[in-house]
Formats: C-alpha cells, sequence, structure tokens
C-alpha cells in the first residue's frame, strides 16, 4: 500500500459549499484515496511504516484539484481550432486536474451522421481513459447530437463508456422538441447533458433562448454568461428561477453578465448551482489559467467569498457531473493543490490573494496522490513552497 501523508496544512478549503472550510491541518493518502483527514498528530497514527511520503505543506493552503467544465479538444491534447498542442497539459499548471469536454466539435472532417458521431464519442472517451494527458483526468467523447439518432444509439455508447452529451446546439439537433426527446433518452441511460446557451458560436451552431433550455431539460446551462454571446439578464433570470440545473461560467464569455450572474446567485441563495469553465480552445483563444482567473474574478470583482469560489471550481462541478472528486473527503480521490498567495501580493495567504484578485502562486499539485506538478510553469511563484521531506 502506497502512503502519502500531506501536513501542517494552514487552510483547509474542502470544495463542500456548505461547509468550504476546516480545521484539519494534514491528510493522509493510500493508494490515490484520500483515508484520513485531521489534525497531524491524529492522522500521522494512521499512517503506516517509514516508507511513507510525507509533503510539507509549510502553512500554505490545500484545496481539491481544480475541474474546467467546459473544453473543446479534439484529440489528444490539441485543439485544432487554436493549433493548440499542450492546452491540458498548461491547465495542469493551473491547478486542473480534472477536464470535461463539451463536445469535440473542431475536430476536422467531423462526422455529422449517427454512424460518425458514435465513433467519434467512443473513440475519444476510449483514448482520453487510456492515455490521460499529463495524467489529467479528461471526460471526453461528448456526444454532439445529430438528427437520427436514436434510443438504441444511447444504449450503445453507454456500453462503450460514453456518458456525456456535448453542448445541444453544436449539431443538427436544434429545435426543443427533439433535442428534448434524445435528453431523455440520454438520462434513461446515464448520460449527463450540456447545452448551449446564448448566441452563435461555431458556423452551424444556433442561438439558444431560455425557454429552449426549460423545454430541453439538460443537466448544465452551458455558458450562461456567453460562449461568447450572452443572453440577457431577464433570459438568465428565467434561467436561474425556473430551472434547477448547473450554471455554467466560462472565462471565454461576456464578464459584465459573470458578475450579473454571480451577484444574483448570491442573492438567491444558489451559489452551489455555479460551475466553471473555460470554453476553449476556441475562437477567444487558449487560457490555461482560465479557470483560476474565474476564482479570482468571482472573489474580487463579485465580492463572493474566496472559498465559495472554490467550490465553483471543484465540488459543485464534481457533484454536477456525479464524480468522486473535487472534494478534501475521506473516500475521495486525491486530487490535491497546494497553492499560497504570489510573491509581491498584498495578500497573506491564497484566499487573501484571491479575494484581491491576485492569481496564487501553485506550489504543488497531486493526482491520485501523485506529484504531477512540483511548481507551476504558470502561475507567479508562491511566497512558500510546500516541500517533500
Amino acid at each position: 500500500m502506497k502512503q502519502v501523508i500531506i501536513k501542517n496544512i494552514g487552510t483547509f478549503l474542502t470544495g463542500d459549499s456548505s461547509n468550504p472550510v476546516s480545521d484539519a491541518d494534514a491528510i493522509l493518502i493510500e493508494d490515490g484515496m484520500i483515508a484520513a483527514i485531521g489534525q497531524w498528530e491524529t492522522v500521522k497514527d494512521k499512517a503506516g511504516d517509514d516508507s511513507t511520503c510525507v509533503i510539507d505543506a509549510k502553512g500554505i493552503t490545500a484545496a481539491p484539484g481544480f475541474f474546467d467544465s467546459h473544453v473543446h479538444v479534439t484529440i489528444g491534447d490539441y485543439g485544432h481550432r487554436q493549433k493548440a498542442d499542450g492546452f491540458i497539459a498548461s491547465e495542469l499548471h493551473g491547478g486542473v486536474t480534472s477536464v470535461i469536454s463539451a463536445g469535440e466539435a473542431h475536430m476536422p472532417g467531423r462526422p455529422t451522421d449517427p454512424e460518425g458521431v458514435k465513433a467519434m464519442a467512443v473513440l475519444c472517451a476510449k483514448s482520453f481513459a487510456k492515455n490521460p494527458p499529463s495524467s489529467v483526468k479528461v471526460h471526453g467523447g461528448a456526444l454532439i447530437l445529430e438528427k437520427g439518432l436514436c434510443e438504441a444509439d444511447f444504449a450503445y455508447l453507454q456500453s462503450q463508456g460514453v456518458w456525456i452529451v456535448g453542448e445541444i446546439g453544436l449539431g443538427s439537433v436544434k429545435d426543443p422538441k427533439e433535442a428534448s426527446v434524445m435528453t431523455a433518452w440520454a438520462h434513461k441511460y446515464g448520460f449527463k447533458v450540456q447545452m448551449h446557451t446564448g448566441g452563435t458560436s461555431i458556423p452551424g451552431s444556433s442561438t439558444v433562448t431560455a425557454e429552449d433550455v426549460i423545454k430541453t431539460k439538460p443537466d448544465v446551462v452551458s455558458h450562461l454568461n456567453g460562449g461568447p454571446t450572452s443572453v440577457s439578464k431577464q433570459e438568465v433570470d428565467r434561467i436561474m428561477d425556473e430551472t434547477e440545473f448547473a450554471l455554467e461560467l466560462v472565462q471565454c464569455g461576456n464578464f459584465k453578465m459573470m458578475d450579473y450572474c454571480l451577484r444574483r446567485a448570491s442573492e438567491k441563495k444558489m451559489l452551489d448551482r455555479i460551475i466553471f469553465g473555460n470554453d476553449a480552445p476556441s475562437g477567444t483563444g487558449i487560457i490555461p489559467l482560465g479557470i483560476i482567473r474565474n476564482i479570482c474574478f468571482a472573489a474580487s470583482v463579485s465580492d463572493i467569498a474566496p472559498e465559495q469560489a472554490i467550490c465553483m471550481a471543484t465540488g459543485n462541478t464534481a457533484r454536477t457531473y456525479g464524480l468522486n472528486t473535487g472534494i478534501l473527503a475521506v473516500g475521495r480521490e486525491a486530487d490535491i493543490v497546494l497553492m499560497d498567495a504570489p510573491m509581491g501580493s498584498v495578500g497573506a495567504n491564497a484566499l487573501e490573494a484571491i479575494r484581491c484578485g491576485d492569481i496564487p502562486g501553485i506550489s504543488k499539485v497531486l493526482i491520485n496522490g501523485e506529484v504531477v506538478v512540483g511548481k507551476s510553469k504558470n502561475t507567479p511563484p508562491a511566497k512558500t513552497q510546500a516541500v517533500i521531506c
């Protein structure tokens, strides 16, 4: 059994929106899973022999690994829209340990017939599962809905490990009446369904209104703040008030509307519905630090408590997609970010830095208990670095 202990954690962020901060200062990891959390004196007694790896956090902040809930790479770690090689690997240096495809829409020659879209979804899902880029957990192979798909296709795709429907509106299925039938099939076979919201993004996509979303009944309202063009405030209000779907906000969207959505969600006590994505690589570009920038925007501009903003990039997304990570709790996968205020920040720690808008310095990133980033190449350097004893 392989064990890792993280000790001397200064601020412990759980990722759980109902209890975002813990007084724990140590984590025991066994075979990639969190085995114990608590005070150092208690946790160390549960560890095994001297072969246990010990990471001294030196008083900095621990948080769950971040999710990017909206990515448009194609296959491997490549995005054809911006000819972007290594985007996911670069996101990892921004603390992202899990990525969710919103549809491999930029694949050259992307098929649009039922057999073709099924084949592409299976290929991408199995490829990412077999060879995760830089160990990042990529949930790929998001099915793009095209005319001609039938219920049996969803049963087949489930048997092949496909479980996500890419944002509805990217394919030929656009009418809510037709889309709602396929959404019902998808839900029957355990799929999570995303739906494009707002103006068109790529040639062939469609403008999607609040009424369309309400009738279709997806699990995730993709880029509520625009991808890149947003719906109106009145449309946002309808989606928030008349549905219980997850509300995704993205970096490659409308920042004024992001602020509106965050403030209204706070007023309506709906912060647990907010999740964060990038919506990249896209026409807007490549933003490896997009998720941590969303966190900083929420806290510094929209007056969201930074620990709650962290939940939007971690536990909220994990709950939405039914994944066993995103929260630091016993029995969860040990995907962890160790971070501190960046050098030169007025913030004394990571949370204070985030509150004043500074991107924290990432010291270490673990996936399944393995250190995969020793020091971020993309964030500013942390004031204090965790060390492996």
